[in-house]
């Protein structure tokens, strides 16, 4: 077990249904908001936005607004938004959405205060690699999905089209962040089902990392325990008030204090060439076959026994019952039939994503219960093909 280490989560959490009405009796960063919702208008026909501005005016706050953020984040598309803020002298950012919008939000609220383009502080192979001169603008996250755990960990992740390349930028922590259920109730069984394992993952990932910790394991297998009852329900149900706070919660909890894999990095490197994949439905895609892995070698089997026994597997004991209720979860909420050539990725194109899985995020695999080699990725991905 880690003997050391450092927890530090300056975020303020709203959570609990309803809660963003509590808003406007919160201490804003600002007096003028640019307010980040996606360009799918999802925000403005469900009524989210609408409830947000009452928020702001409650609050006397003033806003803009940019609604072009896409799924899967651009640099270019943080470009516009940041010199848009600049532009209208916005002083913090909002963010109402999901994780593409909370990401892309973190790195508005970077390239708003500082020198230069969004790519020229990626880490990527590609990337500027410089460090911010000066502090990012404050951030307020009010998440309407459960599935990244932007809204409590300090990552951005942001894409470049031109080089394919996807990566995580560290940028900051929300100054307040609004986890309210109710907003999350228009999302489709589909999107729930891939948002909520990609929170589950978070969770999993944490379990049978080697730097995981006492702190860092009793979030994640919460989340766990809340995710394999709640999400089969969500997904069947969206109107399931009661399960749509579990995953609400459980989301968040996984984010608190996310120790990924190398599972991220590799799904990473494959979408990057894919933005139309969805980063939840590609973790699913692999997954199997990616904690098989380590299951059939009996890597971490006292780590998985404890993720079975949280998915309610009474008297696990390792690898093989979790990648069982693994399975039954996928199947419960219908992803068991996903497939990678139903977004055009062909099993032709599978040494690429390992060629990048080094570029784009380091190809650090020292954190896995194995290192992988890059014969061991390819065969994940080949496997995995469908």
């Amino acid at each position: 077990m880690i003997e050391k280490f450092v927890y530090d989560i300056p975020t303020r959490i709203l959570y609990g249904a309803g809660s963003l009405k509590d808003l406007h009796a919160e201490a804003l960063p600002g007096t003028k908001a640019l307010v980040a919702i996606s360009q799918g208008g999802s925000m403005k026909r469900h009524g989210q936005l609408d409830a947000l501005v009452a928020e702001l005016d409650a609050a006397g706050v003033a806003h803009v607004l940019y609604d072009q953020v896409r799924p899967n984040p651009t640099d270019a598309n943080v470009d516009e938004a940041a010199a848009l803020a600049v532009e209208e002298g916005c002083d913090f950012v909002v963010a109402l959405g999901g994780g593409s919008v909370m990401d892309a939000s973190k790195a508005i609220a970077l390239v708003a205060t500082n020198p230069g383009s969004c790519w020229d502080y990626s880490p990527s192979a590609t990337g500027g690699q410089k460090a911010p001169e000066n502090a990012p603008l404050p951030l307020v996250c009010v998440t309407t999905s459960a599935g990244t755990g932007s809204e409590a960990d300090m990552w951005s992740v942001i894409s470049n089209d031109e080089t394919q390349e996807k990566t995580g930028y560290p940028t900051m922590y929300p100054n307040i962040s609004v986890v309210d259920s109710d907003l999350m109730m228009s999302v489709p069984p589909t999107f729930t089902a891939w948002q909520g394992m990609d929170a589950f993952f978070h969770a999993a990932e944490s379990v049978i990392n080697v730097n995981e910790h006492v702190v860092g394991e009793m979030f994640a297998l919460k989340a766990i325990e809340l995710i394999a009852w709640a999400l089969p329900r969500a997904v069947a149900d969206g109107s399931d008030k009661e399960a749509r706070n579990a995953m609400a919660i459980a989301n968040t909890l996984a984010g608190y204090y996310m120790l990924c894999t190398s599972e991220h990095t590799m799904e990473h490197a494959l979408g990057s060439a894919h933005p139309e994949l969805v980063h939840g439905a590609g973790l699913i895609m692999i997954s199997h076959e990616y904690f098989g892995f380590f299951a059939e070698r009996k890597a971490c089997e006292g780590q998985m026994a404890k993720m079975a026994r949280a998915m309610g597997v009474e008297g696990a004991t390792g690898g093989a019952d979790f990648m069982a209720a693994l399975d039954k979860l996928v199947e419960d909420v219908g992803c068991a039939g996903l497939k990678m050539s139903d977004y055009g990725i062909t099993r032709e194109e599978l040494p690429a994503p390992v060629r990048k899985y080094h570029a784009v995020w380091g190809g650090n695999n020292d954190a896995d219960p194995l290192k992988l080699s890059d014969e061991d990725v390819l065969g994940i991905f080949e496997r995995s093909y469908r």
